[in-house]
């Protein structure tokens, strides 16, 4: 204990950092910037909301895990039978797979705005594939790297964004009122589910149990836990925050503005306010993609393995095996995507059917081990916070229905009955003022 209470509470965090990581990925840049360029700062009291979310079930899942003395799936196991520890991690496992894709694209769009040639950056997809793998296996210590690595990709994005944000110039009174509740310039809030779904992401709220356990965290961690938790929850925030405020110093034009890619993100800015703006913002965007591109698949690999029973430990050939097939799925589909120009839609349709069902079931399953006292003891969860805990989960019921009864309708028929080139160009970004 003694020694635990001498080191400094930066050098005792480090899950936290890794989960904020996964957190802010090509889809969280994508969704920030698109809101940002069409609410301005509208929605940043979103942000706040889901934030908050995110932290209270993060701690649920980092108390888990220096808690219990068990892994998360043999618990799950213990108390409600093999059948729904294989359902949870089955599902986390199909979600983590099908939006590695992205992740896969995300860093390929960091290349393309710099490199005009396909093979060569689908070369370097693979490559960093390749090192990914290499990772798994390396190794002894995995977590003390990854934890390294992790904190040099989130203070890569904390400077590269806080630079461009600080060039554009935001407006402090605009985003001070963005802060109050409203549903921003349209008027409607499937934007606003949208939002607190790149932000509030369940499964890797639930991963920090295991990320606790590899870091060797105990009860007498507990403390170190709810720091840790907070200073993530604080970088998911801040990220957050200068994306959608970049975009609304930068991209407001007031008419709607649909950005394609990350790259349409980045041009856009170089247009307005030169090359260096593109590249900073392409750097923070490969820490994000890549980040977020290790650890998405960790979470599918390892959550999965511990759900079929054959091992939730860095060092068991199960996880690792897992967290590859993850890894090659991503790669096989982004890789088809950049040198055949695969529809990667249906791969995005499966991944969010999967959504609507293992997202509400994982935050139940989370919110409800650490609701009972024969796991927990003394730190079970206080009434307060299960009530909050309730609410977060009937928030993820809504954003599943969203996704149940409007993106998915939208995207398959957007597939089967593909919109006219006409149609396209009247969606598509104008041009940044200059």
């Amino acid at each position: 204990m003694s020694d635990r209470k001498m080191t400094p509470w930066y050098q005792r965090i480090g899950p936290g950092l890794i989960t904020a990581c996964v957190v802010i990925g090509p889809g969280s840049i994508m969704t920030s910037s698109t809101i940002g360029a069409n609410d301005k700062y509208s929605m940043l009291w979103v942000v706040v909301v889901s934030v908050m979310f995110m932290l209270l079930f993060t701690t649920f899942g980092a108390k888990l895990g220096a808690v219990a003395t068990d892994s998360p799936g043999d618990l799950i196991r213990e108390k409600a039978g093999s059948w729904l520890a294989i359902l949870v991690g089955i599902g986390v496992f199909f979600i983590s797979a099908a939006f590695q894709s992205g992740n896969n694209i995300g860093v390929a769009a960091a290349f393309e705005a710099f490199v005009d040639s396909k093979p060569l950056v689908t070369a370097l997809v693979v490559l960093f594939n390749a090192l990914a793998i290499s990772f798994l296996f390396f190794f002894r210590d995995m977590y003390r790297v990854l934890e390294k690595l992790m904190t040099t990709f989130v203070g890569l994005m904390l400077v590269c964004f806080a630079i461009n944000l600080v060039r554009l110039g935001p407006d402090p009174v605009g985003m001070a009122q963005g802060l109050i509740p409203s549903l921003g310039e349209s008027g409607e809030m499937l934007p606003v589910l949208g939002l607190v779904g790149t932000t509030f992401v369940i499964t890797a709220a639930f991963y920090q149990a295991y990320l606790v356990r590899q870091k060797g965290w105990t009860v007498d961690d507990l403390p170190s836990g709810r720091i840790d938790a907070r200073v993530g929850a604080s970088i998911m925030f801040l990220i957050t925050v200068m994306l959608m405020s970049t975009a609304a110093a930068g991209l407001y034009t007031g008419e709607k503005i649909t950005l394609k890619d990350p790259v349409a993100v980045a041009t856009s800015l170089e247009v307005t306010f030169g090359p260096m703006a593109k590249v900073i913002f392409c750097m923070g965007l490969f820490s994000a993609a890549y980040s977020s591109f290790l650890v998405n698949s960790m979470i599918g690999g390892f959550m999965a393995s511990d759900g079929l029973g054959i091992g939730s430990d860095p060092r068991a050939l199960g996880p690792r095996l897992l967290t590859t097939v993850a890894l090659l799925t991503g790669m096989a589909v982004g890789v088809a995507t950049l040198m055949f120009n695969f529809d990667r839609t249906p791969t995005i349709i499966a991944a969010q059917a999967v959504t609507v069902v293992a997202a509400p079931l994982v935050a139940g399953v989370l919110l409800w081990l650490t609701s009972s006292r024969d796991v927990m003891g003394v730190h079970v969860n206080k009434p307060i916070t299960t009530l909050f805990g309730v609410v977060g989960l009937v928030l993820l019921i809504a954003m599943a229905g969203k996704t149940a009864f409007v993106d998915l309708p939208g995207k398959v028929n957007n597939y089967l009955h593909p919109p006219t080139a006409a149609a396209s160009e009247e969606t598509a970004a104008p041009e940044a003022p200059k």
